[in-house]
């Protein structure tokens, strides 16, 4: 854990250079932004990673056309929240999940710009710098402060739209509010280090969640899909709350 935290905070000052800079910015699509500092951290973590840890496959959003899995693998986001990072919003991570026959074992999510690492190991608890870090206890639908998001496809006004919004028209009234930070990753940890009592998305990529899903159960919390059952890599919604909400939030979800 020590060493891979340390090519993490490494991988950190590229990216913080790139935050300040002036971007080379592709679309991969019609909205999904990619720049020259997305693939520059993911070819160094790879680069470092690859070293450390030989046996495991590494799985790169900038590098991998498919999701694919494999009995040991490490999923990379190199920076989870390109859009927030290109306009110069705080709310931008580098992603670092490993994963082990289908489970997740180590995670690190650290945002630069704000200076917040987090990471977890199973049975080992959840932190953010060095601080131990737990759930909200908040047991009401309508107290709780979610979290969602928006998927590329929306688009295409096609059926993750269409749920999006059915969603949101079912849920807002029940909660206390709803925000979008445009960053999955950030969006586990903050439901893991009791900010959201809860999150949802639909659509999203095995390297937005691989490391946020075990800070949220290490910290207390239940990560499913949109059917209670356990969440798995490649499953369309998923949804992680303190736990004593999950059953409410699932039950407003549209069907998909």
């Amino acid at each position: 854990m020590e060493n891979l935290i340390k090519i993490v905070l490494e991988a950190g000052k590229l990216f913080q250079e790139g935050f300040n800079a002036t971007k080379e910015v592709r679309y991969k699509g019609s909205v999904d932004l990619v720049t020259q500092y997305d693939v520059a951290v993911e070819n160094l973590l790879k680069e470092k990673i690859s070293k450390l840890l030989p046996e495991y496959t590494i799985i790169g959003e900038e590098s991998s056309d498919e999701f694919t899995r494999a009995t040991k693998a490490i999923y990379i986001d190199p920076i989870d929240g390109t859009t927030n990072f290109v306009h110069k919003i705080q709310l931008c991570a580098i992603s670092v999940g490993i994963w082990i026959e289908g489970r997740a074992e180590i995670a690190i999510v650290y945002n630069p710009i704000l200076n917040e690492l987090f990471y977890a190991k199973r049975n080992d608890g959840a932190f953010c710098n060095g601080k131990k870090i737990s759930v909200t206890s908040t047991d009401s639908l309508q107290r709780s402060l979610l979290a969602t998001g928006f998927p590329y496809t929306k688009v295409e006004k096609g059926r993750d739209y269409r749920w999006v919004v059915k969603t949101m028209e079912n849920l807002l009234p029940y909660t206390q509010d709803i925000r979008r930070l445009g960053a999955a990753s950030i969006d586990l940890c903050y439901v893991a280090n009791g900010i959201f009592d809860g999150f949802y998305e639909c659509n999203l990529k095995p390297w937005d969640v691989a490391a946020g899903i075990l800070l949220v159960e290490e910290a207390g919390g239940k990560v499913s899909n949109h059917k209670g059952e356990a969440y798995r890599l490649g499953d369309p919604i998923i949804v992680a709350t303190n736990g004593c909400n999950h059953n409410a939030l699932i039950e407003k979800l549209a069907d998909y």
